[in-house]
């Protein structure tokens, strides 16, 4: 059976809509961003926070990447015999319990002498207002030059409010604001911003954190094809279809970069960009949890 016009049908069709606000809102949405933040984010994090070599950090995540793929064919077998809905909700409920605990762990193995700096001698910036302008070009501001100076350089820091700009290091003021002169403050209170390459036993546990995540992304993304099959009637099935993964692809998932990034310079915690993926995976969890209906349309 065809349909005659499935751009109108897939909205009209009795309960359609209802399945096209779970399959985006609690499937597609909430699978891009665990496996957006298990590729791409560990990459980054690697790379700009911990000051990784480039090599070595792509080595490392290509490598769990390839061992992660046993996950995804597992899930999917799995919800042949479990159901769909199981794998996906324990997916999303774990991501919540471990995505923090699984960075803190990469991070302190990857570069362990810039997390013990940034603990001896922390970077206070203060001033009136001060803020990011993450749409600007150049940042015109002071203060949003010196924050996107130590956000790029992956040094963590804190705000305060203050009339005059100023930037303390290790309870130090820095008189000289430059590049240059933030580049000798930060040598001299012993921050080593040269890239590292990790031992072979901080790379296994880098390794089997990654992995950690393949499998929650696994978990949510290995039953999805037979899962969104099923949940549309065949007349309007890939017309449906379309509509909540690209949606959820190329949303949720391609703005992830930009406002995680945003709220690491906002803040100064180079974690803190993971609360993007926290709250979109909350939302799926609910969505999924409480909208599911495991349906199989002929």
């Amino acid at each position: 059976e065809t349909a005659k016009n499935p751009f109108v049908e897939r909205f009209t069709f009795p309960g359609n809509k209802r399945r096209l606000f779970v399959a985006l809102f609690g499937i597609a949405a909430g699978l891009t961003v665990i496996w957006y933040t298990a590729m791409f984010s560990v990459l980054s994090f690697l790379q700009t926070q911990m000051h990784v070599e480039a090599t070595a950090a792509q080595l490392i995540t290509g490598g769990s990447a390839m061992i992660g793929l046993v996950f995804f064919l597992y899930f999917g077998a799995l919800s042949d015999r479990i159901g769909r809905k199981k794998p996906i909700v324990w997916g999303y409920a774990l991501t919540l319990l471990l995505l923090f605990p699984i960075f803190w762990v990469i991070g302190s193995h990857a570069n362990p002498g810039l997390s013990a700096a940034a603990h001896r001698a922390p970077v206070v910036i203060s001033g009136l207002h001060c803020d990011y302008s993450p749409f600007a070009a150049k940042q015109t501001q002071d203060c949003g030059r010196l924050l996107e100076y130590f956000a790029k350089k992956g040094v963590p820091y804190t705000k305060a409010e203050a009339s005059a700009i100023d930037v303390t290091l290790g309870g130090g003021r820095v008189a000289d604001t430059s590049t240059a002169g933030l580049d000798a403050a930060l040598a001299t209170a012993g921050y080593d911003l040269k890239p590292v390459k990790p031992g072979a036993g901080s790379i296994a546990v880098i390794v089997a954190a990654i992995l950690v995540l393949m499998a929650l992304s696994g978990a949510t993304y290995g039953p999805v094809a037979a899962l969104l099959s099923e949940m549309f009637p065949s007349r309007i099935r890939y017309s449906s279809m379309s509509i909540p993964y690209h949606l959820g692809t190329g949303y949720f998932g391609g703005f992830l970069p930009f406002i995680s990034q945003w709220i690491v310079v906002g803040t100064g915690d180079p974690y803190a960009g993971l609360w993007y993926t926290m709250a979109v995976v909350a939302m799926a969890l609910v969505v999924t949890l409480f909208g599911l209906r495991e349906e199989k349309h002929a």
